[in-house]
């Protein structure tokens, strides 16, 4: 009898560089690892490589410049209102930067209390006992007399401070505006920029049906600016800060990349095995609020075998109802066989309640996320056995 389920392994790798062979450092990287650690792949093992060694790999860079003059040829005006962007220096301060070059003037329009993934602005206990609330529209000047001296507690900093000055650094005017409703910004101007990310449709369809000369952040450097880099999906969304002057795309060869390593792999090994590209998990930290995933997608790039939900018996239920009278090896054989015999589809059954009804992508890309961290750890690449297995498997 199997004694262990799922598996995971971090798998390390050589430090990624432009123009790399990725594929190859990935499947030697693999091989390297399964005599090292002595295991034997099986059919449905999952490999999932980080978005951000992809991004590298293929060099797909911008640089302050080519956002600047990419919001010029957009903006020709100069003066424009910037619309709910995420509070964060990695994912949105370089990109910010290169708005402020191209412009003269930015209206900048936040939600509050937290922008769209739950990084906070202002102590909501403050807001509680002000004369504001979440339909307010608060000014520069009364966030600055209520709330500007709320400094966040795991950066240390308070991001609207550190936004200005990033912005008047760029010698362009700016001025703040705290509303949840994003049709307040054509109070101010008619030339949009919307830099939410999960909303990003809605937001530019609302706005654009207003009158607004409105383009999101993911229609930004969709094409190459004097060779830059570029992203035809997402433009500047899913981008990170590689230098002071540069930002690393979401990668555009995902696609080609995952298909070459399932078939060196499958030559290789005679299994068949599913590969996936992976960028932010999907899950909420308790402690901070933040939502983890400030990428467009969890997952730019899958194999087929990777389509799909999971399909589900949720073990419980099946234990404290229909076997509620068994016990020990008795209640293990009849549930072993109640998930032999279930539906091939089960959606709305009352025996998957409790079960996870997401996609596959979006649950073994957070446990890739989890698995490889953002910090230190040098293994861009996990290696996942087992996750398609249940209880009925020996």
């Amino acid at each position: 009898m199997r004694c262990v389920g799922t598996v995971v392994r971090g798998i390390r790798t050589p430090i990624i560089k432009e123009n790399d062979d990725l594929a190859t450092i990935v499947v030697d990287s693999l091989m390297q690892a399964k005599e090292a650690e002595g295991f034997e792949f099986r059919d449905k093992d999952v490999v999932a490589i980080t978005e951000a060694v992809v991004g590298i790999s293929e060099g797909n860079y911008v640089t302050v410049d080519d956002i600047a003059k990419d919001l010029q040829d957009k903006f020709p005006s100069k003066k424009i209102g910037v619309v709910n962007p995420i509070m964060s220096r990695n994912r949105f301060s370089i990109a910010l930067k290169g708005i402020a070059r191209g412009m003269d003037k930015i209206t900048f329009l936040t939600s509050f209390p937290a922008d769209e993934v739950g990084n906070g602005i202002l102590d909501e206990d403050v807001l509680e006992q002000s004369k504001y609330h979440l339909g307010s529209v608060i000014s520069e000047e009364e966030y600055a007399e209520t709330f500007g001296s709320w400094i966040h507690p795991f950066t240390g900093i308070n991001m609207i401070d550190f936004y200005r000055e990033l912005i008047e650094s760029e010698d362009c005017e700016v001025e703040f505006v705290f509303s949840n409703n994003v049709k307040t910004i054509l109070d101010y101007t008619k030339d949009v920029l919307t830099c939410d990310i999960h909303t990003r449709d809605k937001t530019t369809k609302m706005l654009a049906a207003e009158g607004a000369n409105v383009y999101g952040l993911h229609q930004i450097l969709t094409e190459p600016v004097d060779g830059s880099g570029y992203n035809p999906d997402y433009g500047l969304l899913g981008s990170n800060k590689a230098t002071e002057e540069k930002l690393k795309l979401f990668p555009n060869t995902g696609d080609v990349l995952v298909r070459e390593v399932q078939k060196r792999l499958i030559d290789l090994t005679g299994k068949q095995i599913e590969v996936m590209v992976y960028g932010d998990g999907a899950f909420k930290d308790p402690v901070g609020k933040i939502w983890e995933l400030a990428d467009p997608v969890v997952s730019p790039a899958h194999t087929d075998g990777l389509v799909g939900t999971p399909n589900e018996i949720k073990l419980k239920y099946v234990s404290d109802n229909k076997f509620a009278d068994l016990k020990g090896d008795e209640l293990k054989e009849a549930i072993k066989e109640e998930i032999k015999e279930k539906d091939a589809d089960l959606v709305g059954q009352m025996i998957t309640e409790g079960t996870t009804p997401r996609r596959l992508t979006d649950l073994i890309g957070s446990l890739c996320d989890l698995t490889s961290g953002s910090g230190d750890k040098g293994t861009p690449v996990v290696f996942i056995q087992g996750y398609f297995d249940n209880l009925a498997n020996d």
